[in-house]
């Protein structure tokens, strides 16, 4: 099994169990360790994997971290582990002052479910305020996977990983930042923008008044441009497939085929529909939101109404399509990297389901 395919089995064993899951000893046992048992450490090895690792601290002496990954001897990644119900914002600082007293050139902060990967990009032996790497099992994205991997006992390299680290860390950033200027522009962005359409004094109503249709216009112009790509790659696959010469086969007798035997729900397929099931389950029951399969695409409805579809996705090696209706049922198309892209679009989701439910 390939390590992308272990890493979304486990994903599926923490959303089962993480509801059930009640205190920060039963975290560990049950997800954490078992997470770093899947990166292939012997957790029950204490020349590689320590509990309770000594990291005194200033005059306190005795301060234990959680966890520490050792190679030759030598601890490579502290681990601070805490309840999957606790928020991780607060507990930075503890794992802070552990970095400070030993060696170990990685730290991580983890719930079971979330994992924050923490090195010392700004100043020698100084922990970073912000992680490099942050990852949810629960929404796992490719280019993630692929960073995680660095950190199974096979590959890990201290000093590649550290290398890698800075760009992941300022990548992270500026995509968080293009995130939330396209959900909520900023005063400095809107004003940006006004500065060359905009004469009057850029008041804090004007604004107020602007944010929302600064708002509207870049994510229309993102979905515009996505949309033409889209259609330019769909208009050169088929004139390529009509320019192909149909191949000279032996004519078959036909044998008709009840349409319904002919569609086959795949596994990613049902991954993305949990996908969106989860993503809705705050505005909706999780038992509203169904799916139909066809032919020409994946339909994911609400109450198992054809005419209420939420999103339709289309899915192959070559290309994942998600498409969410407008107001007026008209398609807009986003393309995806990975199923976990899905996630960027919760908000549109979101608004189709609540115009069914007026």
């Amino acid at each position: 099994m390939d390590f992308i395919d272990k890493l979304k089995q486990f994903s599926k064993r923490v959303e089962s169990l993480k509801d059930n899951i009640q205190t920060e000893e039963a975290t560990k046992t049950s997800l954490i360790m078992p997470f770093f048992s899947l990166l292939g450490y012997d957790v029950f090895n204490p020349d590689e994997f320590i509990p309770e690792f000594t990291a005194d601290v200033g005059i306190k002496k005795g301060e234990k971290v959680d966890y520490a990954i050792l190679q030759d001897g030598k601890p490579v990644i502290l681990i601070e582990a805490k309840w999957i119900g606790e928020k991780l914002e607060k507990h930075d600082s503890q794992l802070f002052r552990y970095f400070a007293t030993c060696k170990a050139k990685f730290a991580i902060l983890t719930n079971g479910q979330y994992y924050r990967f923490y090195t010392d990009l700004e100043e020698p032996n100084k922990m970073d305020e912000t992680p490099f790497l942050d990852i949810d099992l629960l929404a796992l994205k490719e280019t993630q996977v692929v960073e995680l991997k660095k950190f199974c006992k096979e590959n890990f390299n201290e000093a590649e990983i550290f290398d890698a680290a800075s760009e992941l860390k300022y990548t992270y950033e500026f995509r968080k930042k293009f995130s939330n200027e396209l959900q909520n522009p900023s005063d400095d962005l809107v004003r940006f923008f006004l500065n060359s359409i905009y004469d009057g004094m850029k008041t804090a109503n004007v604004i107020d008044h602007f944010r929302p249709v600064l708002k509207k216009a870049l994510n229309g112009y993102i979905s515009e441009l996505m949309n033409d790509r889209i259609q330019s790659a769909l208009s050169s696959d088929s004139q390529e497939t009509a320019a192909k010469p149909a191949p000279e086969t032996e004519v078959q007798p036909e044998v008709e085929t009840p349409a319904a035997s002919k569609i086959v729900t795949t596994e990613e397929e049902k991954e993305a529909y949990f996908i969106v099931k989860n993503l809705l389950k705050e505005t909706v029951p999780p038992s509203d939101i169904t799916y139909k399969d066809t032919a020409s695409y994946f339909n994911i409805l609400y109450q198992n109404n054809t005419w209420r579809w939420i999103c339709r996705l289309k899915l192959s090696d070559s290309r994942k399509l998600l498409i969410i209706p407008d107001e007026n049922k008209k398609e807009q198309i986003f393309p995806l990297d990975d199923l976990y892209d899905i996630e960027k679009y919760k908000d549109q989701l979101t608004e189709v389901l609540k115009r069914y439910m007026k």
